[in-house]
C-alpha cells in the first residue's frame, strides 16, 4: 500500500497570499474552510500579516446562526478575529445558490474594506475545480469557462484568492483530522434540487468513461492556457488596430475587422460594449451578434443591434459602438441580437 503523502506545507500552500498584509478568510466550517484557517494558524508569515475570519450566515438554514458562532469560537483559538455576516432580507425562490454566492461576496467584500484588508481568501480546491469545470462544459461555456477558476482573480476592487486549488479535498480533511479539529457538513451539498450535487453523484459513472477529476483538471488547465493567448492576442489587436476610441463612441474601418479571426472580433467588440454599455453581454448573444456582423461584414450589407446596453451599427465602410438610446415611453426597443 503506497504511504500517504505528508501533511500540507503553509508556506507552500499560502504562498499566493505573501503580497498581501491584510486578508480577509471566509471560513464556513466546513473541512476545506477549516483547513485553511489552520495552515494560516501554522503560516510563519501570519505573524506579520493582519488575518481575520469572516462567516456568512445565508439565514438559509436554522442551524447556520449556531455554526456561525462556533466558527467565531474556533477563530479565536485559533488567534484570530471573527466576524459573522448575515445576508438580510427575503430569501429568493429560485437560482438560490447563484445568488447566496452573489450576497456572500458582496458580504465579505464589505466586511474586507472595513477592515482594510486588500484580498479576500477562500477555501475552494481541486475538487472544486473540476468539478467548476464540468458544470460549465455541461452548459456549453466558452474557453474562459472550462477554466474554471484561477488562484488569483477579483472581486469588486479586491483581490480574491485561493490558494488551495491545487490540493485535493482528502488531503484537506485529512489535515483536519491529524489535527483533531472538528468540522461541519452542510446538508445542502448532498440536495438533489442543486444541479452540482446532482453532477457529483454522476462521478463515479463520468470517472469509469475516463472523465474523472485528474481529466477534468487537465481540461481547466489546458482552457486556461490557452484563454490566456486568446486574451494576449485581443489586446494586442485591440491595442495595434486603427480606431477611434472615445468616452460614448468607438468607430472602426470595418476593413480591419474583415481580417481578424472570429473569436477576436468577439472579444474586441465584448470589451468596448463592456466599456460604453453596462455590462459585459452573456456569451450566446454576443456569439448571435457577432455570426450576423461577420456575414454583414463579408456581404457589405447594413447592420444594428442593441446588447449590454450599446449600439453596435455596421454602415458604409465603418463599425461603431455607441450608448444604446433610452426606451421611448410606453415601447420597447427592438434587441436585434
Amino acid at each position: 500500500m503506497p504511504a500517504e503523502p505528508p501533511l500540507l506545507d503553509p508556506e507552500r500552500a499560502l504562498a499566493p497570499l505573501a503580497a498581501h498584509d491584510a486578508l480577509l478568510l471566509a471560513v464556513s466550517g466546513g473541512p476545506d474552510s477549516v483547513a485553511l484557517a489552520l495552515l494560516a494558524s501554522r503560516w510563519r508569515l501570519a505573524a506579520q500579516k493582519r488575518i481575520e475570519i469572516a462567516t456568512v450566515d445565508h439565514g438559509l438554514r436554522a442551524e447556520a446562526a449556531q455554526e456561525a458562532a462556533q466558527v467565531g469560537e474556533w477563530a479565536r483559538a485559533l488567534g484570530f478575529a471573527h466576524h459573522r455576516l448575515r445576508w438580510e432580507g427575503e430569501k429568493p425562490a429560485t437560482r438560490i445558490q447563484e445568488r447566496a454566492r452573489a450576497a456572500r461576496y458582496r458580504l465579505l467584500c464589505g466586511r474586507a474594506r472595513d477592515i482594510g484588508a486588500t484580498a479576500i481568501v477562500t477555501a475552494h480546491h481541486a475538487d472544486d475545480q473540476a468539478e467548476t469545470a464540468l458544470f460549465r462544459l455541461t452548459r456549453g461555456s466558452g474557453v474562459a469557462g472550462l477554466a474554471a477558476m484561477a488562484i488569483a482573480s477579483r472581486v469588486d476592487g479586491l483581490a480574491l484568492l485561493r490558494p488551495l486549488l491545487g490540493f485535493r479535498k482528502a488531503a484537506l480533511e485529512r489535515l483536519c483530522a491529524e489535527a483533531g479539529h472538528p468540522y461541519f457538513r452542510d446538508p445542502s451539498n448532498e440536495n438533489p434540487a442543486y444541479a452540482r450535487v446532482r453532477l457529483r453523484r454522476l462521478a463515479a459513472t463520468l470517472a469509469a468513461e475516463g472523465l474523472d477529476v485528474e481529466a477534468l483538471l487537465r481540461l481547466s488547465a489546458r482552457a486556461a492556457r490557452a484563454e490566456e493567448a486568446l486574451a494576449w492576442s485581443a489586446e494586442q489587436a485591440a491595442s495595434t488596430l486603427p480606431a477611434e476610441r472615445g468616452k460614448k463612441r468607438f468607430r472602426i474601418a470595418a476593413e480591419a475587422l474583415r481580417a481578424l479571426p472570429r473569436e477576436l472580433l468577439l472579444r474586441l467588440l465584448a470589451a468596448e460594449i463592456a466599456r460604453i454599455g453596462r455590462g459585459e453581454p452573456r456569451l450566446e448573444r454576443l456569439e448571435r451578434a457577432g455570426e450576423r456582423l461577420a456575414d454583414a461584414l463579408a456581404t457589405e450589407t447594413r447592420f444594428k443591434t442593441t446588447l449590454g446596453g450599446a449600439t453596435v451599427t455596421f454602415e458604409r465602410d465603418a463599425v461603431v459602438v455607441s450608448p444604446e438610446p433610452p426606451r421611448r415611453k410606453g415601447g420597447a426597443r427592438d434587441e436585434n441580437a
